[in-house]
């Protein structure tokens, strides 16, 4: 399904090298909405809002990358993993950074390009208005929404760990930790852990929670104007011998 294009103000030195530019919904757009694992797992709805994907997103631990909804026992997630994200290498998106590109959901797509582009296709690359190139971070989170129990959360969400500044492609560890990594403990019933991951405009003071119980990720994502997330990914977990539902 296209995008409508309502505002489309391109600075004259780009006309040039623009000649014409085609947006559709990505098809992760289109999965999130039903069978996308965020969905049936319930965190769009107990974490997240509905977003579009437009970074890929890799946590590992112990040299095991997990899929969404994978299941793991607490010995196996006791120490921090190696998290990575990166732009799409489509650069439908990522010519433009985030405050010079809003996708309203449901809605139509404005655009008002204030940077240069070098190039539409495979190899754009996104220049502010002296032609450096503009460095991409990310921040990430990680949170329990089944805190203590999943029958009775009341602690959603639980803060379990919070990165900033993380460069495009490099490891979480090269980043800003502001809460340190916390294992995850769960003592009733399979708990969803679930790391989100925004794209920062700029560098930013991002100041520790004063506590980690009932943090709330749209909460915290609106008060640093951090927009929409970019990815997310979530693993299951329950005691080391539990084998019982989520109860």
């Amino acid at each position: 399904m296209p995008l409508t294009l309502t505002k489309f103000n391109i600075p004259h030195s780009s006309q040039s090298k623009l000649s014409s530019l085609t947006l559709h919904y990505p098809a992760t757009h289109q999965s999130i909405m039903s069978r996308d694992p965020l969905v049936v797992g319930n965190i769009v709805g107990d974490v997240l809002d509905p977003f579009v994907r437009s970074a890929s997103l890799r946590v590992i631990y112990n040299g095991k990358e997990l899929t969404n909804g994978s299941e793991l026992k607490p010995s196996a997630v006791a120490n921090q993993p190696r998290v990575e994200m990166r732009g799409r290498d489509s650069r439908t998106y990522y010519t433009l950074v985030s405050d010079m590109f809003s996708l309203i959901w449901f809605g139509c797509m404005s655009l008002n390009l204030s940077a240069q582009l070098e190039q539409v296709g495979q190899d754009a690359k996104l220049l502010d208005l002296i032609g450096n190139p503009i460095e991409v971070f990310f921040l990430a989170v990680m949170v329990d929404p089944d805190s203590p129990s999943p029958s009775n959360p009341t602690k959603r969400e639980y803060l379990h760990w919070l990165v900033t500044d993380i460069p495009e492609t490099s490891n979480a560890t090269y980043g800003n930790e502001i809460v340190a990594y916390e294992s995850p403990r769960p003592t009733a019933g399979i708990h969803r852990f679930v790391f989100v991951v925004f794209r920062q405009s700029i560098r930013q003071t991002i100041y520790a929670p004063g506590w980690r119980p009932n943090f709330n990720t749209r909460d915290f994502a609106a008060a640093y104007s951090l927009g929409d997330p970019v990815a997310a990914m979530f693993f299951n977990c329950q005691r080391e011998n539990g084998c019982g539902g989520r109860r």
